[in-house]
């Protein structure tokens, strides 16, 4: 076990309203920062005490002096520190001293309307660096890692700069495990609710208002993949969403539409399938057949880069734990059956052959 270390700092300029947010009501991110990172926070006014292993100690030094800088008025008033501000911070602290050789992070950070946008940790830096440097790229791992919502945000960020002229954003239509039947509207209001999340990762960039009118003027385009058929997409950004719900004949359609000067983010969650049974994931057989093209980028996440609430990495986790034990059950299964059919085998060889002749 590594020798503890005591830091001690002092947040300057002293501010009790800003102490206040930064500590939250009942020391609340102090005791988040203290449960995540394995360290012991006294503190009396403006100077702190971290106690703890090391790096830890270290990492929870540099979070509270970035998570005060956060803390700065806005307007004349103090924003309150919010605990999920708090949790992307931990894990974007966690991962600073893991890459400072590659200083990861610093060539892709994403500015919108509404700030910067930077990855929180380096797989998703690799994801935005190789959605920067590719013509096409994948982005296949769990719910919760950032996967659309970076894309969305390099979109934004290439619309912005004029390096393309439109956004399209798709996905495939299908429901989640669940017969929805009928549904009522028109051919808008039928294929909405598929892609929200979509609408609402462009709403928190751009604002609702400047997003109307760019879907108005079609430079944004939200559509079910359905409708990309026998479509070239040139000058585009191009996103679709929930790519292991399509056909292989979907995935191939969709690849082949990307024109000249555009560029394709595909997402999804190879272990959320909602195919038919029998019918064989587009994405799955993307991987297998296009992982040594050139300018195809294909980038894997895991339960370790999940950014929404803790507890949905433990879950992935503990999904990918209990997907990976069936897994080793089955082989040996097949192997003890492999192996007992080779006995059998072998015993029926030695069986000596029947002397009465008639």
């Amino acid at each position: 076990m590594s020798k503890l270390v005591s830091n001690e700092i002092i947040l300057q300029p002293e501010d009790n309203k800003r102490l206040s947010s930064l500590c939250g009501p009942f020391d609340d991110n102090i005791k988040q920062i203290e449960r995540r990172l394995g360290v012991e926070i006294t503190y009396r006014a403006n100077e702190f005490k971290v106690l703890g292993d090391p790096q830890q100690a270290n990492g929870a030094s540099e979070l509270l002096k970035l998570l005060y800088i956060e803390t700065q008025p806005v307007k004349g008033s103090v924003p309150s520190l919010e605990p999920n501000q708090v949790h992307l911070a931990i894990q974007e602290a966690k991962c600073l001293e893991r890459a400072e050789a590659g200083d990861y992070g610093k060539e892709v950070h994403i500015k919108t309307k509404r700030g910067v946008i930077k990855p929180r940790n380096p797989n998703q830096s690799r994801y935005v660096a190789n959605v920067i440097n590719h013509d096409i790229t994948f982005g296949i791992g769990p719910a919760g890692t950032g996967k659309t919502y970076l894309a969305v945000a390099c979109a934004v960020d290439a619309l912005e700069r004029q390096e393309v002229r439109r956004i399209l954003l798709t996905r495939p239509a299908v429901e989640a495990g669940e017969k929805l039947g009928f549904l009522p509207g028109d051919l808008s209001q039928k294929v909405d609710p598929y892609l929200r999340p979509l609408y609402d990762a462009l709403f928190e960039m751009l604002g609702f208002e400047k997003v109307e009118k760019l879907i108005e003027r079609n430079v944004i385009e939200v559509a079910p993949l359905a409708y990309m058929r026998g479509r070239t997409l040139n000058d585009a950004f191009i996103i679709l969403d929930e790519s292991q719900n399509t056909t292989v004949e979907q995935m191939k359609m969709f690849l082949t539409r990307i024109g000249f000067n555009s560029q394709a983010v595909i997402s999804g969650d190879i272990t959320q399938i909602d195919l038919p049974r029998g019918a064989k994931s587009g994405l799955r057989h993307a991987i297998e057949v296009l992982s040594e093209v050139n300018d195809i980028s294909f980038n894997f996440f895991n339960a370790q880069d999940v950014v929404r609430h803790p507890v949905v990495a433990r879950i992935v986790q503990a999904y990918e734990e209990h997907d990976a034990k069936k897994e080793a059950e089955a082989i040996e299964k097949k192997r003890l059956r492999d192996e007992q059919i080779r006995n059998q085998s072998d015993h029926s060889d030695l069986t000596p052959p029947n002397d009465n002749q008639s």
